[in-house]
C-alpha cells in the first residue's frame, strides 16, 4: 500500500465489477477510504459492492458498501452522506456507473434513451451536485468523470450511450472552469478496457491486452493532491495513456457577409482538419479578440 491518498475519501460508482472495481482497489492501495457503490448482485445474490468492499478490507484498506442508484438524486446524496458519516469528508469522486442499450438509432426507443442517459449523464450530475457544496467548503476536490471513446468518436448502435458520454465531457469542462479557483480539479477519462459491457465486441487476443487494471493508474493520478491538471480528457488502455482535445481548424474569415457560392468555393478549407490545433473555449473574451481586436 502506498500513502499518497492517506486520509482522503473517494466515492466510486459502478465499482462492483470491471473498471470501477479496478479503480476502487487502486485508490485503496494508495491509502484512500472508499465508498464502493453498485446496484448489482453476483451469482450468489450478494451485492457486488459488498464483495469489493470485503476485498478492500481484506487487503488492509477501509471501505463501506453502498447499493443506491446514481440515477436517483436521493441515491447520490446517500453516497455522499455515507462518505462523510463513515470517513469525515468527500474528497474524490469517480463517476463510473453505466449501462448500455445498444440498438441502431431507428430501432431505439425513448425508454432506452432515458434509461441510458439517466445513469450516465443525469447520474453524473446528481453525484457531482451532491458533493459540490462540501468540496467548495473544504476548498479541495478531485472529480474524475468517466466518458468513453464512443462519446468522442461515435460507434454504431450507441446513440444514447455516445450522447450521454459526450455530455459528461461538457459537464466536466464547465465544472473544471468553476472549480479551479477552489482547488476542485475536474477531468474526464475515456477508458479502453475489457469489461462485461465490451468483452463480446473484442477478439480474445485484444481482450487479453485490455485489462481494467491497466487504466487504474490514470485514476490514481487524477485523484492525487499533487495534481494541477483540470479540464483534460485522458484516454487510457492497455498501458497507453494519451489525451483528447477539442480542436479548431484555421477556418476562413470572409470580409462582409458570404453567400452560398462563397462558402462553396472555400468549403474544403472550412471542413478540413489538416491544420487543426487544440482550442480553448470560445468565450466572450476570446471572441472579442477574434472579431474586434485587443
Amino acid at each position: 500500500m502506498t500513502h499518497e491518498l492517506n486520509g482522503r475519501t473517494a466515492i466510486i460508482t459502478g465499482a462492483g465489477q470491471g473498471l470501477g472495481r479496478s479503480y476502487a482497489l487502486a485508490l485503496s492501495r494508495a491509502g484512500a477510504n472508499i465508498v464502493v457503490n453498485d446496484i448489482g448482485r453476483g451469482p450468489d445474490g450478494r451485492p457486488t459492492a459488498e464483495a469489493v468492499c470485503a476485498e478492500i478490507q481484506a487487503a488492509g484498506g477501509k471501505a463501506v458498501a453502498n447499493t443506491d442508484s446514481v440515477s436517483e438524486r436521493d441515491g447520490a446524496q446517500a453516497m455522499v452522506r455515507d462518505a462523510i458519516e463513515h470517513f469525515g469528508s468527500i474528497d474524490i469522486l469517480v463517476s463510473n456507473a453505466g449501462i448500455e442499450r445498444n440498438k441502431s438509432y431507428g430501432k431505439s426507443t425513448d425508454e432506452e434513451w432515458e434509461a441510458v442517459t439517466s445513469v450516465h449523464l443525469t447520474g453524473t450530475h446528481y453525484l457531482c451536485h451532491a458533493a459540490w457544496p462540501h468540496m467548495l467548503e473544504q476548498q479541495r476536490g478531485r472529480i474524475i468523470l468517466v466518458s468513453s471513446p464512443s462519446g468522442l468518436w461515435g460507434n454504431f448502435a450507441q446513440s444514447s450511450y455516445a450522447a450521454a458520454k459526450m455530455g459528461i465531457i461538457g459537464l466536466g469542462t464547465v465544472l473544471a472552469i468553476e472549480g479551479q479557483r477552489k482547488n476542485i480539479l475536474v477531468n474526464s477519462l475515456a477508458p479502453i478496457a475489457t469489461t462485461p459491457m465490451t468483452e463480446a465486441l473484442l477478439s480474445p487476443e485484444l481482450a487479453a491486452k485490455l485489462s481494467p487494471d491497466e487504466v487504474a493508474p490514470a485514476v490514481t493520478k487524477l485523484a492525487s493532491d499533487a495534481l494541477t491538471t483540470t479540464g483534460a480528457i485522458i484516454v487510457a488502455g492497455g498501458g497507453w495513456f494519451s489525451s483528447a482535445h477539442i480542436s479548431l481548424s484555421p477556418g476562413v474569415h470572409f470580409e462582409g457577409r458570404p453567400g452560398p457560392a462563397d462558402l462553396d468555393a472555400r468549403w474544403e478549407e472550412i471542413v478540413s482538419g489538416d491544420k487543426s490545433a487544440p482550442s480553448g473555449p470560445l468565450d466572450p473574451d476570446t471572441l472579442q479578440k477574434m472579431f474586434v481586436g485587443d
